[in-house]
């Protein structure tokens, strides 16, 4: 099994810290606002690679995050007059709840920044100690980026261009401007806890550091996040705990691409964040899930208005064929390896969801040949589609209750169906006359017919 590694920038076989254990931790959701499909998009990906870890025989650990407590909280608080950690805990509440609704499973951990200021006030003296932070006149802390020479290898930046892009605050306070925040001191009116500096919160990098020694302790095999991550706070990440401790933070850095929304970044200045709990109002989430697995998770994925409607058109002609196949084979058991085994072929190279769900349209075709044969082969097929991409959060309902949910509601007669379904018959059997001559019959009833390489559609001329 091989993953990209954003540290090194090329893919590894991945062999884990200690044998047949995953330790992994990903980066989740500064809850200042509602779930967007960008969130989504991560927690659906790192599921997925939890899940997959696991069938390929590894007991994994999976940890993710909500920062409840930063700057975008206390923003927030003071707009709606709600305390930040109330505020806060009702954000989380409705996140979670728009997460069970997107069928995303629970980590093995939960970890709460406000749950842990014990651990990174501990974090923050020991760097204190070893000489690589400093607390500032004003109660601020700050990490001595030239403390630590290694600073910029996942990023690949130096320190001429590090401060692109990145607000700098307190210079006055900093011994470089490049310095980055540990621990902030409270202003009138902010949420603190006390601590040797005074009143103040913690700093967003040193949370995830913090959190990851208390649950791992020094080292872990996967860390992972949105690629807008690697710069700071990744990068950041890694200076602070290998200082700290002397040793490789993570093994293996993994980073998913961005959203796009019709070429453009997605972002609440441009107006263009698509919530998930609206996209959830409009398309199933196996629909999303399809949608956004499409991609290679690394690449950005570009939602354009058809995106998501296409993808649930293709899972309405899939679960059209597994209705056909379970109603026609109501008995049949039995399984097809190969599709599971070129599933675990595809997601060993990366965690390869484009290429397992790239050989969907091709087992489907097979489907449907084998129903116009009434061959039992199809139902085994099914079978096997429903076990194996379950993993992805695929196939995972009932049939004829997605397509009475899902599905086109106006549906053509009886008559034009059982003329699409003899052509699309003929089409297999490479009758190319008697396929014509029926698509010239589908039209004096009215109706086109459009073939793909999963089916066929029909719609009214």
């Amino acid at each position: 099994m091989k993953i990209y590694n954003s540290l090194t920038r090329k893919k590894e076989e991945f062999v884990p810290l200690e044998e047949g254990k995953v330790k992994m931790y990903a980066c989740g959701i500064t809850v200042s606002g509602e779930a967007h499909v960008g969130h989504g998009f991560q927690a659906i990906l790192y599921d997925i690679f939890r899940k997959f870890l696991e069938k390929q025989g590894y007991e994994v650990t999976y940890a993710r995050n909500y920062t409840d407590v930063d700057d975008k909280i206390i923003a927030k608080s003071k707009e709606t007059g709600i305390p930040a950690d109330k505020y806060a805990q009702m954000m989380i509440g409705e996140i979670d709840g728009v997460m069970r609704e997107l069928d995303v499973d629970e980590p093995t951990v939960w970890l709460k920044a406000t749950e842990n200021i014990g651990n990174i006030i501990s974090f923050i003296e020991d760097l204190i100690q070893k000489g690589h932070a400093y607390p500032a006149p004003n109660g601020d802390v700050y990490f001595d980026v030239d403390s630590y020479p290694a600073y910029g290898q996942l990023s690949g930046r130096d320190k001429e261009d590090m401060l692109d892009g990145v607000r700098v605050e307190n210079d006055e306070s900093k011994k470089n401007p490049y310095d980055f925040a540990l621990w902030k001191a409270a202003k009138e009116g902010e949420i603190f806890w006390e601590s040797p500096w005074g009143k103040g919160r913690p700093g967003w990098h040193i949370e995830c550091s913090a959190m990851n020694r208390a649950a791992f302790g020094e080292q872990i095999d996967i860390h992972g996040g949105g690629r807008d991550l690697i710069f700071p706070h990744h990068e950041n990440e890694i200076a602070q705990t290998e200082a700290l401790t002397g040793k490789r933070f993570a093994k293996y850095w993994t980073h998913n691409g961005l959203i796009k929304v019709n070429g453009q970044k997605m972002s609440k200045s441009l107006g263009n964040s698509l919530l998930l709990k609206d996209l959830l109002a409009k398309y199933s989430n196996e629909a999303i899930k399809f949608a956004l697995l499409s991609t290679g998770y690394r690449g950005d994925v570009n939602i354009t208005d058809d995106l998501f409607p296409n993808a649930e058109g293709h899972l309405v002609r899939f679960y059209t064929l597994i209705a056909k196949a379970e109603e026609t084979f109501p008995q049949e058991r039995g399984l097809c390896p190969e599709i599971d085994k070129k599933f675990d072929e595809a997601m060993s190279d990366d965690f390869n969801t484009a290429l397992a769900l790239s050989d969907l349209y091709g087992y489907f075709k097979d489907v449907s040949r084998f129903l116009a044969e009434n061959d039992p082969a199809a139902r085994k097929m099914t079978n096997q589609i429903r076990e194996t991409y379950s993993l992805l959060g695929l196939f995972k309902k009932d049939a004829k209750e997605y397509l009475a949910k899902y599905a086109p509601k106006e549906e053509a007669p009886e008559e034009v169906k059982a003329v699409a379904e003899e052509r699309w018959k003929a089409r297999l059997a490479k009758d190319w006359a008697k396929s014509d001559e029926l698509r010239e019959r589908l039209k004096q009833l009215g109706y086109a017919v459009k073939d793909s390489k999963d089916g066929y559609t029909l719609s009214k001329i």
